[in-house]
């Protein structure tokens, strides 16, 4: 006998839970397959603190807002089959789902189709080499099962996961050689991309693989310049010695379930997607999808869009009446919209913006280099030199966030309304060095520093999740914005808090003059 549900959920990612549990809410009773061990989707890869406002999960990390929705789902009674491998999807809304050795039949008055993404991989002489791998891959080997991915890795792409990846391979010991793209401009967040400058990696845009060298597994590769056609530059090789290659390039729609029940799908640059109404409708009656299946976003965007599928649903099946459906909707878009804002807004991609939504000049050497010049710095507004400690706000692209706003106990830090304003700090403020400001940045763009604590001598407050912390007393280095050495630092302070969600503040005396540069320590060896 076929078992039958309200809602059948394909994925338990972040879109797939957050719609079983909306819709279990309104009193659905849905089933969510999952071909994996365990839920969550790519959240507990995700160690790193979200973007977006205090309803986007904003400065919480990925894995922790997976356990906030396995902990809801569980709340709502959802049912989350693992280990199940949805094999079929037919337009009568039936499932044919793998569970160990057997071959199950379900059904469902609806189905959401929540199957995320897979990775893209690019091709060059020695790309099957063992030690080529996709950076989706990388986060598995160190977030989930705590192993190195390798010791020397070259990173390929600079989007928001080539970038994230670039800092997260660091954080796990390895040491990151060089992050390259063919794209002339840096592809995610300048925020993203500078902490992985100021760690001293160097950039190489208008760059590609030319080759990874080794017999049995990967022991160099050799990049070169490509040029306005995409091909190599002869002459502009560069070799690195490394084990390991970490392809971050893009990922395509898991769209396959879709197509097989008969929806309607289009081709976009983004991939191969179904054609979806505003509310993840498909063209079969009352077949759903959200999420990277129907257009790759961030995690917050496919749980908002999950939320809305739900919502949706349970109107579809009677549970809610329209009315409610209506609210409940326009809350959930208006919180969807603020994340499609700013600079990296879908409309914008593609496109060189050459100044912000506040008319000040955008970094031409953070697009080319991954870093604002220190020439270019002073432009934004974050950047003030009151006297004493103050927060500086390196801050420089419209994007959807604002947890400095909130943080700041004293109200220093604003953003207004518009989530993708730069911050600005209040001219009749009054800091108290709490910090909370710098440990609550999604970005690490904050700074505390005081230009003048001694004569001649000042301190900067500088995020830092790495381990083992450095102690006070400790003696070493400043690297400025471009990662290069600047002068001596002592560290003078390091602040742990539970409030500071495992994001320490590490702060170091360098000379007063240095103190508008020195972004990065490292120790004396």
């Amino acid at each position: 006998m076929i078992k039958r549900y309200d809602l059948i959920v394909i994925g338990a990612g972040p879109a797939g839970l957050s719609a079983a549990i909306e819709a279990a809410k309104n009193g659905l009773k849905p089933v969510v397959f999952d071909e994996n061990a365990k839920p969550g989707g790519q959240l507990f890869k995700q160690i790193h603190k979200f973007f977006g406002s205090k309803e986007h999960k904003a400065k919480i990390r990925g894995f922790k807002i997976g356990e906030e929705l396995l902990s809801e789902a569980e709340k709502y009674g959802v049912e989350v089959i693992l280990n199940a491998t949805v094999i079929g999807l037919y337009p009568e809304k039936e499932v044919t789902v793998r569970i160990g050795e057997e071959v199950k039949h379900f059904k469902g008055d609806s189905i959401l189709v929540a199957t995320g993404a897979s990775e893209n991989m690019v091709t060059f002489p020695g790309w099957t080499l063992p030690g080529v791998i996709g950076a989706g891959a990388a986060q598995t080997m160190m977030n989930l099962h705590h192993i190195k991915p390798g010791n020397r890795i070259l990173m390929l792409g600079s989007g928001n996961v080539g970038l994230v990846v670039s800092f997260q391979l660091m954080q796990a010991g390895c040491e990151v050689v060089a992050l390259v793209d063919a794209a002339p401009r840096v592809g995610g967040y300048g925020v993203h991309a500078a902490k992985v400058a100021r760690l001293g990696v160097p950039f190489y845009l208008s760059h590609t693989i030319i080759e990874a060298e080794g017999k049995e597994s990967v022991t160099g590769v050799t990049i070169g310049e490509v040029g306005p056609d995409w091909k190599v530059k002869e002459g502009t090789e560069k070799h690195f010695d490394v084990d390991t290659i970490c392809l971050a390039v893009g990922l395509s729609p898991m769209s396959q379930l879709l197509k097989q029940a008969g929806c309607e799908m289009k081709d976009l640059p983004g991939g191969y997607v179904p054609v979806c109404d505003a509310y993840g409708a498909t063209s079969v009656p009352g077949i759903y999808a959200a999420g990277d299946v129907s257009g790759i976003e961030e995690a917050s965007s496919a749980m908002i869009e999950g939320r809305i599928s739900g919502a949706v649903i349970s109107n579809y099946l009677g549970y809610t009446e329209d009315d409610a459906m209506r609210v409940r909707i326009e809350e959930l878009e208006k919180a969807l919209s603020s994340l499609r804002k700013g600079m990296f807004a879908p409309e914008n991609r593609g496109k060189l913006l050459k100044k912000t939504e506040e008319g000040i000049d955008i970094s031409m050497n953070l697009l080319e280099k991954g870093y604002v010049a220190d020439d270019e710095i002073e432009r934004y507004p974050g950047v003030t030199h009151p006297i004493g400690i103050h927060p500086v706000m390196e801050c420089t692209q419209n994007i959807p966030c604002n947890p400095c706003q909130d943080a700041c106990p004293k109200g220093c830090i604003t953003i207004g309304e518009n989530i993708t304003s730069l911050p600005v700090v209040k001219a009749d403020a009054h800091c108290i060095g709490c910090g909370m400001c710098v440990a609550s940045c999604s970005g690490q763009a904050i700074f505390l520093v005081n230009e003048e604590t001694k004569p001649g001598f000042g301190t900067v407050t500088i995020p830092y999740e790495f381990y083992p912390l450095p102690e006070v007393g400790e003696k070493g280095f400043a690297l400025g914005r471009d990662g290069h050495k600047i002068c001596e630092a002592e560290v003078v302070n390091v602040k742990s808090a539970k409030a500071f969600d495992h994001t320490n503040l590490l702060t170091i005396q360098v000379p007063s003059e240095m103190t508008s540069k020195a972004r990065f320590y490292k120790k004396e060896i």
